[in-house]
């Protein structure tokens, strides 16, 4: 058995391709798997050695780049077992991280140069620093952190690199009312798409299903609301210490946190708390369960609250936009999220509100917009709130219809594409996938890759697009390894269309390029989609 088991450890070094002491031949940087994909990249011969004695150097006010060097320490041990000094002095066999106006005319552009005695990763801002660390730790070889080891070398190919984003919006959104999922899963997803370069994480905080953020002057949408999930679990919340600590987690990945409540409809969470806000609704039979608010430790009865809804059906759920108690709620719980967040934006949803009738939708729409701003914030909707006056800083989510998105576009407003055919990451990869739903379509590998957003619609240019954001959505969605599989690889296709210019991107390239990134996430041991359209 002994033989044996020496016999494996052997061959693991074999199929690695290195040993400890025993370093890699550099693959020429023309020849990379960078993703997303850079906007120059210029090889030249020879490689730099990673290796113990190399150290990161900061050129710049630590303040600025400290976290940025200490970050790019852990990741280098996490893939290489290398244990690498920070410095300030410059010297050869060195990281260095500089502080630079010129390096590039955008705010989040960087440039890597690859010498034989240095590398030099230099921006004009520190998220450009942060990119052009993710371009680096992409030319380590992929099974780095297989056997770590203080005599470990790597080659990395000498060359340059100059890099900046297409769009400023780069997002992911993650639903965490369908089903509750942990900061510590939250944060472990922040760092999967911070190598892809996304930069802002949308959480869908509440639904039908479940209320997942502790507002205080509103304690009952926890208690009650929050105490429930698709197919009738536990649920679960997120404190406002919770919350905190996520936007704090994202903010040093360079993500921005954009928080979700959804209204007037998608809103049975809140219902089943507080009766007051509720119209008169009727939660489909089937899929209704009574609240047994003694057992969640709440005396008062309230026969105008709602059964708590298991099912995923939608659209039969609404607030009372006519009551002056609807409007002092929203206003408590924009102002309590608003007052946790820093980033610019806050999402009213608005989608699938199916049971308001339009004449009540509007006006809703246009006092949840004012209500945002007067927190600070620049309103996010789903398409459907172009039906209303739009303020001149709102973006409409374009998901469904593009004709609600050209509304708002011609309101003056921007808006953020998530095509639900192109970039809904809880679509099944075909008729086969365990996971997830097909209402809006099969989405394959090479169907995520293949689309720009200015080819979507001819009224829909580039000049009036935020960005690009993939949802995924979590009906049947329960566990982290559950979102991998449903994540990977599609956001990476859908990171290089948020990032890199379209007469970069081919089909063909990303292919090769992401069997890498396969390579590396199953020494990651995460749980990815091998997609027959990818010799992996």
């Amino acid at each position: 058995m002994k033989q044996l088991k020496n016999m494996f450890f052997i061959s693991a070094l074999t199929f690695l391709g290195f040993s400890c002491g025993k370093q890699q031949e550099a693959v020429p940087l023309d020849k990379h798997s960078i993703i997303p994909i850079p906007v120059s990249v210029v090889p030249a011969a020879g490689s730099f050695t990673l290796d113990g004695k190399t150290a990161i150097v900061l050129q710049a006010d630590p303040a600025q780049v400290q976290l940025i060097g200490e970050y790019l320490k852990s990741s280098i041990s996490t893939l290489t077992g290398l244990n690498l000094n920070i410095a300030q002095e410059d010297r050869d066999n060195a990281i260095v991280l500089a502080l630079d106006a010129t390096a590039s005319d955008e705010e989040e552009g960087y440039r890597l140069a690859i010498m034989d005695k240095k590398i030099l990763v230099s921006a004009p801002q520190p998220a450009g620093l942060f990119y052009g660390i993710q371009t680096l730790k992409q030319l380590i070889p992929a099974h780095g952190g297989k056997i770590p080891g203080v005599n470990n070398q790597f080659s990395l190919p000498q060359g340059s690199i100059e890099d900046h984003p297409e769009y400023g919006y780069r997002g992911m959104m993650l639903d965490v009312a369908r089903h509750f999922f942990s900061v510590e899963d939250v944060k472990k997803l922040i760092d999967q798409i911070a190598v892809y370069k996304i930069n802002h994480l949308h959480l869908h905080l509440s639904d039908d299903q479940g209320w997942r953020i502790e507002i205080k002057s509103w304690p009952l949408l926890t208690t009650i609301g929050g105490a429930n999930e698709v197919g009738g679990g536990k649920g679960g919340y997120y404190t406002q210490d919770d919350y905190t600590e996520i936007v704090r987690y994202a903010q040093s990945r360079f993500i921005t946190i954009v928080p979700e409540i959804d209204m007037p409809g998608h809103t049975n969470s809140a219902l089943n708390a507080y009766g007051i806000l509720n119209p008169g609704i009727t939660v489909p039979e089937a899929t209704a369960v009574p609240v047994d608010r003694k057992a969640l430790g709440v005396e008062e009865e309230d026969p105008d609250a709602t059964p708590y809804h298991t099912g995923i059906e939608v659209g039969f759920s609404t607030l009372d936009t006519d009551s002056p108690v609807t409007y002092k709620f929203i206003d408590d719980v924009i102002r309590e999220i608003s007052e946790l967040t820093p980033g610019p934006y806050f999402h009213i949803g608005g989608d699938e509100s199916h049971v308001t009738a339009m004449e009540d939708y509007i006006p809703f729409i246009e006092k949840a917009q004012e209500i945002v701003t007067k927190y600070g914030k620049k309103t996010l909707g789903w398409d459907e709130v172009a039906h209303a006056k739009l303020l001149p800083t709102t973006v409409a989510q374009y998901w469904a219809k593009a004709e609600n998105a050209i509304m708002a576009i011609e309101q003056g407003s921007k808006v953020l594409i998530s095509p639900a055919v192109k970039a809904y990451l809880d679509m099944q990869y075909d008729s086969t996938t365990h996971l997830g739903l097909h209402w809006a379509a099969y989405i394959e590998l090479d169907e995520a890759y293949n689309w720009d957003p200015t080819e979507l619609e001819a009224e829909i240019r580039r000049e009036h697009i935020l960005g690009v954001e993939a949802p995924l959505w979590t009906e049947t969605i329960t566990t982290m390894s559950d979102i991998e599989y449903m994540t990977f690889p599609r956001l990476a296709a859908i990171a290089e269309i948020a990032w890199s210019p379209k007469t970069a991107r081919n089909w063909e390239d990303f292919s090769r390029r992401i069997a890498w990134h396969g390579q590396r996430w199953e020494a990651q041991g995460k749980n990815f989609y091998r997609s027959p359209k990818v010799e992996w």
